[in-house]
């Protein structure tokens, strides 16, 4: 049985919430489908108790997370490299029927005898167009399993920003003192600029929250999320993890009509009125660039990779799982990308008067990057069938650190309209 691109995207999105859960509220980037991918290449070889925790993790059967992974890897999204590798080590105390599942994996898969580090960081790097430097589980001679997914995307908006001074952010942002200039969405006359979507939107989760999405060239759309100061970081990520994918695949999003909002402050923007020739009301958005790179150990039981370890090198070895992740958010475009890995050592060693809303992104928000096919904001064609990336949450982040909004491309640090 074949697993849906809409479920996966539910299944990471489920995921997302139990990893983001797991590494807190401060200043990170993570992928959740980097995690979820090794998890699902590794799930085939589960059974009893392994098998009931992988599949309560993954949020589907093992072989229906078995199959999206490999129509994942079989079919790359343009915007988004995607590589995955096991690696073995000789004397491997590994499952009766490691070979067997080895032998299974999709052909994308890279296998052999583990690299040494100097391979294993170039392996890092080269499919992350290097912008993971550094394989994140260090090479030690006990080592003798090694599970490993890489993510990467680097583009650049169809639009760039303007740039705006950071009082816009407003006397209550603590950012506004921290940082000379932010971010404003571009816009024409007759409304917003192209590639960029800003309204006020109801979740489930996060109640009234501020939106903005911005449109990669060819397909990525990374929509940003703010509520209340109040809400739970959690509750906010899963707002933006649902916003998110239904906009990349053209679902509806219920949007509060301006006029139906009181004038003045709001939970992440300002409600006013003024004199234009506009024809409808309309909202402007101003957030930070900003920059993350993380290192998340993913050990923690309610992640799925003890199940995953003991399925594929049962015993008491010491382990590892760890996610090292990266990501910039500028002027003129976003990158990041991600490696995961799991490793097993020996166990010797361890001009009518309108609204307008100033969409505020001024404390700390959500972001989610989700894959599409290059035109979100349109419902396909009756009988086009899509990619299997089509709505596929790929990068989450926690924005609570601004960086300083550069107007010099040299600084973009995102360049390049499509992979290199």
């Amino acid at each position: 049985m074949s697993t849906k691109t809409c479920d996966v995207a539910a299944c990471v999105s489920g995921y997302a919430a139990r990893l983001h859960a797991a590494i807190g509220d401060g200043h990170h980037v993570a992928s959740p489908l980097g995690a979820w991918l090794v998890l699902a290449l590794a799930g085939p070889a589960s059974s009893g108790d392994d098998l009931v925790t992988l599949e309560e993790v993954l949020g589907c059967d093992v072989g229906s997370a078995a199959d999206a992974a490999a129509g994942l890897l079989a079919n790359p999204h343009p915007l988004v490299a995607s590589a995955a590798a096991v690696w073995t080590g000789g004397g491997a105390p590994l499952s009766a029927g490691f070979e067997r599942w080895r032998d299974a994996l999709p052909p994308e898969v890279t296998r052999g005898p583990i690299p040494d580090q100097a391979g294993l960081d170039a392996w890092a790097r080269e499919h992350t167009f290097g912008l993971i430097e550094k394989f994140p589980v260090r090479r030690t001679s006990d080592l003798y399993l090694v599970l490993a997914t890489a993510l990467a995307t680097k583009v650049s908006w169809q639009t760039p920003f303007e740039l705006a001074p950071a009082a816009e952010l407003g006397a209550g942002s603590s950012w506004s003192g921290e940082v000379s200039h932010v971010l404003r969405a571009p816009s024409l006359d007759h409304g917003p600029a192209p590639g960029h979507t800003q309204f006020i939107a109801v979740s489930e989760e996060a109640g009234d929250v501020a939106v903005h999405a911005a449109s990669a060239e060819h397909g990525l759309l990374v929509v940003s999320v703010a509520a209340d100061p109040a809400v739970a970081a959690g509750d906010v990520l899963a707002a933006a993890h649902r916003v998110g994918c239904a906009l990349a695949v053209g679902a509806q999003v219920r949007q509060r009509r301006l006029a139906d909002l009181p004038l003045g402050p709001g939970p992440a923007w300002v409600l006013r009125e003024q004199r234009s020739s506009a024809v409808r009301d309309t909202c402007t958005a101003v957030l930070p660039a900003w920059q993350a790179r993380s290192s998340h150990d993913l050990r923690s039981p309610v992640l799925g990779f003890q199940a995953a370890k003991n399925a594929l090198a049962p015993g008491g070895d010491p382990w590892q799982a760890r996610q090292a992740a990266m990501a910039s958010y500028t002027r003129y475009g976003f990158e990041a990308a991600a490696v995961t890995a799991m490793a097993v050592r020996a166990a010797m060693i361890l001009p009518a008067q309108h609204r307008v809303a100033d969409l505020r992104f001024a404390h700390p928000y959500a972001v989610v990057a989700v894959a599409t096919e290059g035109n979100e904001a349109a419902a396909p064609p009756t009988g086009v069938r899509h990619t299997p990336w089509h709505g596929l949450p790929v990068f989450s982040a926690w924005v609570s650190q601004p960086s300083e909004a550069s107007g010099d491309p040299a600084d973009a640090g995102a360049s390049s309209g499509r992979p290199l």
